[in-house]
């Protein structure tokens, strides 16, 4: 009987380049987390509050066509209420209301004008889309995917599959990232796209377009101020613990317990910044003391939004201790409605910090059962 040579042979296929687990990884991630239905309701009801701002773009841009900009100027200054201008009339009164920045000293009613206010008006939208609903929608999203990428595998010690095969540690953590970079973009990234080219459809002309052709950067770099920290975060404390409704309980409950540190915070700083009410005043004012406007002349009700579109002058000074509220003033910043140093950098410090030492956990975690 002869024998056959059965040792090693030279590979005969198509090599693929370096890099090519991850895109496996995140690929399948990707099409294992989207079919939960809460996700895929919990991304379409993410993409709802952009009909809200939808609408403000084209009301926005139905009275520059119609010549109505410099009433509708007018009537803000006097006395902000802008009633039948879309749903985020009070926003857009807010922002009109006020001097452009770097106005200079463009004519009422002039091209540079209405160039000038349309991209403050688009910025500010834009920014308080990215904060206000997005950012809490992201942390609903990422604490259904996240808690089990890493969790899972190390419980059913799929590492001994991983790690004999010529994956990398780098491309493992990779493709995990690139399933929550994937579904970040889907909440942030992709609406605040869509917001910027109704705008530009909704505009009397396409040279729109090449006017605010620097929004969908900005919308880019501020949707990567969120999807590092958050991520790595994620990411870490699934690599933590083997159970992923602990690393669910630890993502949720970070969000929450720094909020309300903020809150508590913020609110004891204004306290402390007012005066001491006299006797009797208490009760002598309606509602028990509040008055109609804060501080900064806005009405109450109204000051959130006002926050999330850049149009509170005030400096957060605990924003660093809340990453929502971190992210918030950070993207600020790179719209340009932010430009204090005092301001975005303790933020911008905190979430670089939290990013490192997320990625320093992530590292030393994946490989622990390997050096175990």
């Amino acid at each position: 009987m002869p024998l056959h040579d059965v040792g090693y042979r030279s590979w005969t296929g198509v090599r693929r380049p370096p890099g090519s687990a991850a895109v496996v990884i995140a690929s399948t991630g990707i099409s294992l987390a989207w079919k939960s239905r809460w996700l895929r309701r919990a991304v379409l009801f993410a993409w709802s509050p952009a009909l809200a701002f939808a609408m403000s773009f084209f009301a926005f841009e139905q009275a520059v066509e119609e010549g109505r900009l410099g009433m509708l100027e007018a009537t803000a200054q006097a006395g902000r209420n802008l009633d039948g201008v879309g749903v985020l009339g009070g926003l857009l009164a807010n922002a009109l209301g006020r001097p452009s920045e770097g106005e200079g000293g463009s004519l009422p009613g002039s091209i540079e004008e209405v160039e000038q206010t349309r991209r403050t008006v688009w910025s500010r939208l834009l920014l308080a889309f990215m904060r206000a609903p997005q950012a809490v929608l992201l942390a609903v999203v990422i604490g259904l995917v996240a808690p089990t990428l890493i969790s899972r595998d190390m419980r059913a010690k799929a590492w001994l599959v991983y790690f004999t095969r010529p994956v990398s540690r780098r491309d493992y953590i990779l493709g995990k990232a690139a399933v929550l970079a994937g579904v970040v973009a889907m909440v942030t990234l992709l609406p605040a796209l869509g917001l910027w080219l109704v705008g530009v459809l909704v505009s009397p002309s396409v040279d729109v377009a090449v006017a605010t052709i620097d929004l969908p950067a900005k919308v880019v770099v501020a949707s990567l101020a969120v999807a590092i920290p958050t991520v790595l975060l994620a990411l870490a404390f699934s690599a933590i613990t083997t159970e992923s409704r602990i690393a669910g309980f630890a993502w949720f409950a970070t969000w929450v317990a720094c909020w309300i540190t903020h809150a508590a915070l913020g609110t004891a700083e204004l306290m402390a910044e007012q005066p001491p009410p006299e006797a009797g005043s208490f009760f002598d004012e309606p509602f028990g003391g509040l008055e109609d406007d804060d501080r900064h002349g806005r009405p109450r009700q109204m000051h959130w939004l006002a926050r999330a579109a850049g149009l509170d002058n005030s400096i957060d000074h605990w924003a660093w201790v809340s990453p929502y509220h971190a992210i918030g003033v950070v993207q600020a910043a790179i719209f340009g409605m932010e430009q204090r140093p005092q301001a975005f950098l303790p933020p911008l410090i905190s979430l670089a910090f939290i990013s490192v030492a997320s990625l320093v956990v992530l590292v030393r975690r994946v490989d622990a059962p390997m050096r175990s």
